[in-house]
């Protein structure tokens, strides 16, 4: 049976992933199909944040991993209609995953809540720009 630690370190290890990922995404869209290179190098820069924060811990988290377990495996993802649809599930799909990782950061790596706390408030600033810049009112 495995004990609380093991817990913690498994969402944690899951929003890390979960975080990075969403970052990825909008990167990419930015890279690849926005051509915006300021927009494409902010959300690289802020999944490095992620990473950066989260290197100490990797080999704890990977090796606390269940992934052929986890019934999160069979959650079905919703549809996206368009461009603004994937961003916007992406980006709070960030921002959910920095407030998890902020909070249980507390019980794995304290030092780390306030540095995940500004990465929070960085991407709502971020999302902002990038939905400016691509979906004007």
């Amino acid at each position: 049976m495995p004990d609380k630690c093991d817990k913690y370190f498994r969402l944690f290890d899951a929003n890390a992933n979960r975080c990075r990922e969403g970052l990825r995404v909008i990167e990419d869209t930015a890279r690849f199909v926005l051509g915006s290179e300021f927009l494409y190098k902010k959300a690289r820069k802020l999944r490095h944040s992620v990473d950066k924060i989260t290197r100490s811990l990797h080999f704890d988290l990977v090796r606390k991993r269940d992934s052929i377990s986890d019934s999160g495996r069979k959650i079905r993802e919703g549809k996206r209609e368009d461009l603004l649809a994937v961003t916007a599930s992406n980006f709070k799909r960030v921002e959910e995953s920095l407030r998890v990782l902020e909070e249980y950061s507390r019980l794995i790596k304290p030092e780390a809540g306030p540095k995940f706390k500004k990465l929070r408030f960085s991407v709502y600033s971020f999302e902002k720009r990038f939905l400016k810049a691509y979906a004007p009112a």
